[in-house]
């Protein structure tokens, strides 16, 4: 069993010890190089070689292109392929008598039996094969369904014959799917089982599977989530978490007639948030495009369009730093609800995250990967970012509420944000000096659930003005665990005033801000159309499921997108 184990899934040519001189093949190059290795193989075999003289261990035969071609244990795969394909046999089957499920099995049977008990219960079953023991005429196999319910099969050579046993021991591997049929019964010492009459390859698996009893290098999880998922069932658990959550969220979203819509990820202005975005080229018409960082301008038409109440869940894409809690490419919910407010939409998402813990985990509290509990429960502390801000300097940090309303200059901030250490920006306003001294205290210090109220006017361009603090919007970012999930507006719909903030956004791009957002006059004119006063939100699935298992952004992604390996 052992010869079928590469150790943490590392079986491909990269383990081979490779001259760095050695001949760069191009990608079709290399696929043919392999292609033509098969093709020697199975000629081979066709040619009455034994499984052993048609593999070549060490690809001699490819000279300086050793390194490229399939590691030995591949080869031998390809050659039972090949052996299987000259014998009549079909190593990738379109259809088997699949009648029962692996947990379906488990489910009718498990304590019900015995040990050496027997049933009449014919049932036909695949799954992947993880355990193998091939020993004289009865040979054992584990299958496991994909949610990791495992079944253990019997090949016997007194039900199927000396002929089909052989055949099983030649051919079945580790990693292969595997079809048994049979009855169902425990073995002598105690083990469920499917006790073959027929067996077949529903699936040869041509890559031996990682070491199963360790666990598995963080580049293996990352770059082949396919292996994680086989091997971890944390990964597996996560997947169908991620599952259950978005589901949660339509049925809740649901529940307060929300409607779903989708919108645009092509864009010819980027907006809707503060980001640096992808940038594409569109053939056809010649044209520039971005890939959306949020879809909020073209939900808010949805407002203008009459659909009071409108949500979206939606890939977005930020052409930004990568971290435990950031991803270039990520899903985010957004909503708008007409005549609702920062605080409608604040009781709005903390009903989204409580019922997503109920519906994934079945509690308020959930059990971090860590082990330590979290309660999402109980009522959720509110506090403001200028009062806060300034309890944790000693003195008053005013908002810069323009002429009339003159705040704390950008002069003195920069020189607090000096002595304190705190990085500064090229293009510096005083709402961004007051965000990042409002970080360097709090940003990762909030545990409990935490709604930071009332943002700088400056950082929120698209966010309605306070309804008694000049420079102040009606803004929340809800923290969790010591960073941000969600946030939430009571959302401008003034288009003379939006106009404003976006020539300000725009006068700050041209200054050097990556992440200031353009003019949109397309926005800008369904504004003057008439758009209702409305809530609105923004919350990452992925930091949804970041805060509720404890794990990465790239423990919550499926497939994360990872800087490729250099050939």
């Amino acid at each position: 069993m052992s010869e079928d184990i590469i150790e943490n899934g590392e079986n491909t040519a990269e383990n081979t010890a490779e001259s760095s001189e050695r001949r760069h093949l191009t990608t079709v190059e290399h696929a043919e190089l392999l292609l033509n290795q098969d093709a020697d193989i199975r000629a081979r075999i066709e040619s009455g070689a034994t499984l052993d003289e048609a593999v070549d261990p060490n690809n001699a035969k490819l000279g300086d292109l050793s390194s490229y071609g399939h590691p030995e244990q591949v080869q031998m795969r390809v050659a039972k392929r090949a052996m299987m394909l000259k014998d009549g046999i079909e190593p990738y089957p379109v259809h088997l008598d699949v009648t029962d499920t692996i947990e379906s099995v488990r489910a009718k049977y498990d304590g019900k039996l015995n040990a050496g008990d027997e049933t009449d219960d014919v049932v036909g079953i695949a799954g992947r094969v993880l355990f193998l023991r091939n020993a004289g005429g009865l040979c054992f196999v584990q299958l496991s369904a994909g949610d990791g319910t495992k079944i253990q099969g019997m090949i016997s050579k007194r039900e199927i014959g000396a002929d089909s046993l052989k055949q099983f021991k030649q051919i079945v591997d580790l990693g292969d799917h595997l079809y048994i049929r049979g009855r169902v019964i425990s073995s002598k010492t105690g083990e469920l089982s499917v006790f073959a009459t027929d067996w077949a390859i529903a699936a040869k698996a041509l890559q031996p599977l990682p070491a199963l009893h360790k666990d598995l290098n963080e580049d293996t999880r990352t770059r082949k989530p396919y292996i994680g998922m086989i091997a971890d069932e944390n990964i597996r658990n996560m997947v169908r978490n991620r599952s259950k959550a978005v589901a949660s969220l339509r049925r809740t979203f649901d529940d307060h007639d929300f409607i779903e819509v989708e919108t645009p990820m092509l864009q010819t202005v980027h907006g809707g948030a503060a980001a640096r975005p992808f940038t594409t080229h569109m053939n056809a018409f010649d044209l520039d495009l971005y890939l959306r960082i949020a879809p909020e301008l073209f939900l808010k038409r949805c407002l203008v369009g009459g659909i009071d109440r409108v949500f979206e869940i939606n890939r977005d894409f930020r052409n930004e730093g990568v971290d435990a809690t950031h991803a270039p490419e990520f899903t985010m919910v957004e909503a708008y609800q007409a005549y609702g407010t920062y605080d409608t939409i604040g009781k709005l998402v903390k009903e989204l995250v409580q019922k997503t813990a109920m519906d994934v985990f079945g509690s308020y509290k959930v059990t971090l990967l860590d082990g330590t509990e979290y309660d999402f429960g109980g009522e959720w502390k509110q506090i403001s970012m200028y009062d806060s801000l300034s309890e944790a300097l000693g003195e008053e940090i005013v908002p810069n509420g323009g002429p009339d309303h003159p705040g704390t200059s950008v002069e003195h901030l920069g020189a607090i944000a000096d002595k304190l250490g705190v990085e500064r920006d090229d293009v510096e306003n005083h709402g961004k000096l007051v965000e990042h001294l409002w970080e360097h205290f709090y940003e990762d210090k909030l545990y409990e659930p935490t709604f930071v109220r009332d943002f700088p006017v400056e950082t929120s361009p698209l966010v309605k003005g306070h309804r008694s603090k000049p420079g102040v919007v009606e803004k929340w970012d809800l923290y969790v665990r010591g960073f941000e999930l969600a946030t939430g507006y009571s959302e401008l719909n003034d288009p003379i005033v939006q106009r404003e903030r976006f020539v300000a956004q725009a006068k700050d791009a041209l200054a050097g801000d990556e992440e200031a957002c353009d003019i949109d006059e397309d926005f800008l004119e369904a504004l003057g159309v008439g758009m209702p006063p409305a809530g609105g939100m923004g919350m990452g699935i992925d930091r949804l499921l970041i805060a509720l298992t404890g794990a990465t952004i790239r423990e919550t992604i499926t497939f994360p997108l990872v800087k490729p390996l250099q050939n």
